[in-house]
């Protein structure tokens, strides 16, 4: 091993500082510099960006090995890089940690990252957008190493919602087209679901520990909760919430087959090593929390087993070579869900290794065929391309072994060891039998994988060629700078995962032994573990129950691995038989079965019941509300106004009609008599003499008439 000094480690925030760097840079300076002038500069900036990141994670992660490990046997350093955020007892600095969890992630994601950034350069030369492409690629692949080295669960949580935003921007790249820029706005809006779950799980750790500092939490937990109780188990239901968002799982998986609509590099990249595994890595982080949970353990192991049935299903029947991948990804996380639900973390994140090389390599290959049909991506359209794009066509099947689980390949140690470690589980809730039944699922969804994968690759590469003349005509293999990256995946498809050879085949699991530390405190006794914590761990009560001891176990364990093979083999043998052997056979299915072949095909309308049910039905309740605020809410409204009107204008009436009318009567009274008094007043005495005269007379007048 090279010796690296201590030293470097505290320079671990360079990691993510080179790609952020390579994003400011290109991102500001892009659009007046690079656009329609040269296509080399953007792609040298993003690609020697994640280079150099790769480089300091390489040197981190040698410089790590000569730390004294804890008495835990965890070696683990942390580096405060700034004070962040202190609002009295609510404080969170800007921290990095690196064990050997995170360890694996930044070598996953700057190395696999760096490769689909090569990739990139040959894969978008011609797009008049590339320089806004690699800024946006620095971005993500910045909000992924904060994600994975971030030493706190507000950091993870920027990591986190620093990938949801590089999704929307990357998914919907093409924004001139109204699929892509949907695509955008509907991963944005499903993650934003599950990121409400994550930030109430968050919440929840603050309010029991008073801090979000993992190794804090993780050290008190054991004696701050109890193992199977209600805080914890919604604490860590709350997060897997989150998780179901970020790693498209049942029933937030919706969004990921839909970003097909980014740039195939796009895909490879969210799906193979960064956005999707975000989830993986969140709860195996939380392993210690996980393990007192066994109610949760249930769930993510169902939902996992779940999805990866269910999307396997899927895969079967679709035409578009990348929504066969990306449904496969679907189900691939799936698996790694699985592992983790039978509290096998360190198979989990194996298999999330072993997977970003090899889904790495399938979307890339893929790229590499659009590439080569002019853009076409339907199979019906292809077929027996590997006598014009050969490299592309080696470098897939490689792929294609590895994901169908086949020796020595990466896949088939990660997937048998999640399948093993799931047949031997034993729920402290549900019993053995749980973890039976979770391998029955997890068996039978490699069989589909194996078989959709065989029909990929029978459709697109082999049988009578189906491509159009025109197409013919233009079709090529794609240029290096696309298929040395495809080599490389290549090589690490195949011996991505001899580092996790088990024992039973003479290996000494390496990965296993690295990630134990920190993934497998609960079964180590670390640092005080609940003994319910250690209840539901492979191997527990399993292998005691055969009584053959370490033989018997061993020989189980070949036999399960002769199962696991055998199942592929049936998948690949039978996908052979129906699309290259006697290919009539499938459209026999289709004129049998048109419903479920309809059905298959349309996703088990899964988006069309979230349209009628989630989305439109959004809308009638937006619009019930909108009626209710119209009718009843102005009606309240607009009825008091008008009453509040007739009244005012009753009053108007009254006051003018009586109150003034009186008034003005006995006015007009006063001013009739006053008239006719007023001439009486004349002022002349002649006159008053007169008056006085005539009453006189009429005063005599009476009397005498009177007497």
């Amino acid at each position: 091993m090279v010796n690296v000094p201590t030293e470097v480690l505290n320079y671990i925030w360079l990691i993510p500082l080179f790609p952020l760097i390579g994003f400011v840079t290109i991102g500001l300076v892009g659009l007046k510099f690079f656009k329609g002038k040269t296509e080399l500069v953007p792609s040298i900036i993003g690609c020697s960006s994640v280079f150099l990141s790769l480089v300091m994670s390489v040197l981190c992660v040698l410089a790590l090995q000569r730390i004294e490990p804890d008495h835990e046997g965890v070696r683990v350093f942390t580096r405060e890089v700034f004070s962040w955020i202190e609002m009295g007892a609510f404080r969170v600095p800007f921290k990095f940690q690196l064990d050997a969890l995170s360890s694996v992630m930044i070598l996953v994601v700057s190395g696999v990252g760096f490769l689909i950034h090569v990739y990139s350069h040959g894969y978008m030369h011609k797009d008049a957008g590339q320089y806004r492409f690699f800024s946006y690629m620095n971005l993500f692949t910045c909000a992924m190493l904060i994600l994975v080295l971030g030493g706190n669960f507000l950091l993870m949580f920027i990591g986190w919602e620093g990938v949801g935003l590089c999704s929307y921007l990357l998914i919907g790249f093409w924004f001139e087209k109204d699929s892509a820029s949907n695509a955008g706005k509907k991963a944005f809006v499903t993650n934003r679901i599950g990121d409400f779950g994550f930030a109430l799980g968050m919440m929840l750790i603050f309010t029991t520990f008073g801090t979000l500092d993992y190794q804090t939490v993780f050290a008190e937990a054991p004696h701050t909760l109890e193992a199977g109780g209600a805080i914890v188990t919604l604490i860590t239901l709350f997060l897997f919430i989150g998780a179901t968002g970020k790693s498209a799982q049942i029933p937030l998986y919706v969004w990921l087959p839909d970003a097909m609509e980014g740039p195939t590099p796009t895909s490879a990249l969210i799906h193979a090593a960064t956005m999707v595994t975000s989830g993986v890595y969140m709860v195996s982080r939380c392993n210690v929390l996980y393990s007192m949970a066994p109610i949760s353990l249930i769930v993510v192991g169902a939902v996992g087993a779940a999805t990866a049935f269910f999307s396997a299903t899927i895969g079967m029947a679709q035409y578009d070579i990348k929504k066969v991948l990306a449904y496969s990804t679907v189900s691939q996380l799936g698996y790694m869900f699985l592992g983790c639900g039978v509290a096998s973390y360190t198979a989990g994140i194996f298999h999330l290794m072993t997977h970003a090389f090899f889904k790495a390599l399938l979307f890339l290959g893929a790229g590499s065929v659009i590439h080569g049909m002019s853009g076409d991506q339907d199979m019906r359209n292809m077929g027996s391309l590997r006598h014009h794009m050969k490299h592309t066509w080696w470098t897939f099947m490689v792929a294609y072994v590895a994901i169908a689980g086949i020796p020595p390949f990466a896949g088939f140690f990660s997937k048998d060891e999640i399948l093993w470690k799931a047949f031997t589980y034993n729920s402290p809730v549900l019993g053995p039998m749980w973890g039976k039944f979770l391998w029955a699922v997890g068996a039978t969804a490699a069989l589909m994988t194996a078989f959709y994968m065989t029909r990929l690759i029978c459709l697109t590469f082999y049988g009578e060629s189906r491509v159009s003349h025109e197409a013919e005509h233009h079709l090529h293999e794609s240029p290096g700078s696309m298929i040395y990256p495809l080599m490389a995946l290549a090589v690490l498809s195949l011996i991505g995962g001899w580092v996790g050879i088990p024992a039973a085949l003479g290996g000494a699991n390496h990965i296993h032994h690295f990630l134990a530390p920190v993934l497998d405190k609960a079964a180590h006794g670390a640092s005080g573990a609940h003994a319910a914590a250690t209840a539901g761990l492979a191997y527990a009560a399993e292998m005691a129950s055969h009584g053959g001891g370490e033989e018997h176990s061993r020989g189980l364990e070949l036999l399960m691995m002769a199962v696991s093979v055998g199942i592929a083999g049936v998948g690949m043998g039978v996908g052979y038989y129906f699309y290259i052997k006697n290919p009539n056979i499938p459209l026999l299915i289709q004129y049998e079965l048109p419903r479920l072949h309809k059905t298959l095909l349309n996703k088990w309308y899964v988006d069309e019941i979230y349209n009628f049910a989630v989305v439109n039905g959004t809308k009638q309740f937006a619009n019930l509300l909108c009626w209710f605020d119209a009718h009843i809410i102005d009606g309240i409204v607009n009825g008091t106004a008008f009453a509040a009107r007739a009244l005012s204008s009753g009053s108007i009436l009254f006051d003018g009609g009586i109150v003034d009318g009186l008034v003005n009567l006995v006015a007009k009274i006063v001013e009739v008599c006053s008239g006719v008094l007023r001439r009486m007043q004349t002022g002349y005495v002649q006159n008053y003499a007169l008056v006085m005269a005539i009453g006189v007379f009429v005063l005599l007048s009476i009397y005498v008439i009177l007497r």
